[in-house]
């Protein structure tokens, strides 16, 4: 029921949005550049690699050595109200469709992080990876990776129809007051360097 409800509302939004997405495709353009879309590979469910696609939210600017600047001094007034609105997630969606994501899950982090989870943190890879989730209504980027981890793996163990439509509800309405866009002095989350096992515990 999961996997056929992330289709069809996947193909809905898509459908339903398909010119303001054209529109939005034209503005990212103009204000950030080519490409339009940022891909990376992420890990997915069971840690099978897979691309990730969303609308890029940052420029290419680059220091006097060629190197590219801190993600804040590449976050431009348009990247940060596309983040905060979660508009650069949509192209998300076609991930769901192909099976990669579902539309509530774990966030999909970099696979660098992967050798830093402890195996509790490990199970969220159990199953596919959402556009939002549990720990995305619950603090988003406000809260420390452990505290996201441990929402995550809550998910895993509680999954159910019901949940998902209450958090896609509760996603909506922390899209509308923009909260837990980023963590205190970062411009989204500061990197996962691994939690000690006795943190873990408390």
């Amino acid at each position: 029921m999961k996997r056929l409800f992330d289709i069809v509302a996947s193909i809905a939004i898509l459908t339903i949005f398909s010119l303001p997405l054209l529109v939005l495709v034209g503005l990212v353009r103009i204000k950030l550049g080519s490409p339009v879309f940022f891909t990376q590979v992420r890990p997915g469910r069971g840690g099978r690699l897979f691309r990730l696609i969303k609308f890029r939210t940052m420029t290419d600017a680059r220091g006097p050595n060629g190197e590219l600047l801190p993600d804040a001094d590449r976050l431009t007034p348009f990247g940060r109200m596309l983040r905060s609105t979660s508009l650069d997630e949509l192209p998300e969606l076609w991930n769901v469709i192909k099976g990669e994501m579902s539309l509530v899950g774990p966030r999909p982090l970099l696979v660098e992080y992967l050798p830093r989870y402890s195996p509790v943190q490990a199970r969220r890879h159990d199953i596919r990876p959402g556009i939002t989730g549990w720990a995305q209504v619950n603090g988003r980027n406000a809260i420390s990776w452990e505290e996201k981890f441990k929402l995550d793996t809550w998910y895993v163990d509680n999954q159910g129809f019901w949940l998902d439509l209450r958090i896609l509800w509760l996603t909506l309405c922390k899209v509308v007051v923009r909260e837990g866009i980023s963590a205190p002095g970062d411009a989204t989350m500061p990197p996962f360097t691994g939690t000690h096992r006795d943190s873990e515990t408390r």
